[in-house]
């Protein structure tokens, strides 16, 4: 028989019985906030990483600062999405919520595929420390309010172990008020479980990427040079390039296919249904990305069609009755006024 982590190219489900015995927890659907679906906050190294980066996009400027034990890792970002998860869950249920959370470290670490081995304990306390240590300097706006602020990922967390050396009981995290509001205001989309079993951490963020972008549409197309600033890759574009091209043949990405299509640009396209319900995206029409490349010669269309949907859900979600009319004016003046 085959191993289906073998033949899908994913990591092994490490607990693959683990919703028969503790059902409320793996019963909830997997949640990320889309701001950080959106910015490169997190690194995809898998050494320490101590690079102040300052990222730029769409009128977002962020700066991330990592404390000495070096960035929050994408796989450190794993606490987050449960917490989020959680949050989310008991918001649906009509249950109060707060930013402090309490939580059991072993159903932390079952629920995102983690080892529950010693190591597995160590490396999550040293996660809790790279979470608290990064500091976030940004305007990002989250629930319809924007903020010039700076703040960790998480405020404070506190391990509950048994003495001499015995395993973690239990775990209290304080979340960023940055992140409490997302989550309060729904600026959320789901995740497919199989996230957890990415093993590259840039598969996760290509993965993350396309989940945000493609929204309600059938697919997203993206330049490889905006992917690569989105992705917050470290690596020369160069090398960038090779590494999609090597996902696309390893097609390890859950809900979605890539390809590379002419002008350096890459295709996702959904596998199935993705769908958030609260998200109605407007759809642009092949025609008017024709009449925005026309009128922005030597832009990214798809760049902009892309900035151009943040800034319609970042401005209220307004409906639209001419989305393509909609967006070639935001192009007409985004063209007169660059910054």
């Amino acid at each position: 028989m085959v191993n289906p982590s073998i033949a899908t190219g994913l990591g092994p489900a490490l607990h693959p019985t683990a919703d028969f015995f503790v059902c409320d927890v793996f019963g909830m659907a997997i949640k990320d906030d889309l701001a950080s679906m959106e910015h490169p906050l997190f690194s995809l190294s898998t050494r320490p990483d101590r690079r102040i980066l300052e990222y730029a996009h769409n009128g977002t400027q962020i700066t991330i600062t990592p404390s000495v034990k070096g960035r929050a890792t994408i796989h450190d970002k794993d606490i987050l999405i449960f917490c989020t998860s959680q949050l989310m869950a008991a918001i649906n249920a009509g249950r109060a919520v707060s930013r402090t959370l309490h939580l059991t470290a072993h159903d932390l670490l079952v629920a995102t595929n983690r080892d529950t081995s010693g190591d597995g304990y160590t490396r999550l306390r040293e996660a809790f420390e790279r979470l608290a240590g990064t500091r976030i300097t940004t305007n990002l706006a989250t629930g319809g309010v924007e903020v010039t602020s700076g703040f960790g990922l998480i405020d404070s967390w506190e391990i509950v172990r048994r003495s001499r050396g015995g395993r973690m009981i239990s775990v209290t995290v304080t979340l960023s008020e940055w992140l409490f509001r997302a989550v309060c205001a729904k600026s959320v989309l789901t995740l497919s479980r199989d996230y957890f079993r990415l093993r590259k951490p840039l598969e996760r963020r290509v993965y993350e990427l396309a989940r945000k972008h493609c929204g309600r549409q059938s697919g997203w197309r993206v330049s490889v040079a905006t992917l690569h600033k989105k992705s917050g890759s470290a690596s020369p574009v160069r090398v960038f390039r090779a590494a999609l091209r090597r996902m696309i043949v390893d097609a390890h990405l859950p809900d979605y296919t890539m390809s590379e299509i002419p002008g350096d640009t890459i295709q996702f396209e959904r596998r199935s249904a993705v769908i958030e319900p609260d998200l109605d995206m407007p759809v642009i029409s092949p025609d008017a990305l024709e009449a925005a490349r026309a009128l922005a010669p030597g832009y990214d269309v798809y760049a902009l069609e892309d900035d151009w949907r943040s800034w319609w859900a970042n401005s209220g979600r307004k409906r639209l009755s001419a989305p393509d009319k909609a967006f070639l004016g935001w192009v007409k003046a985004r063209i007169k006024n660059p910054s």
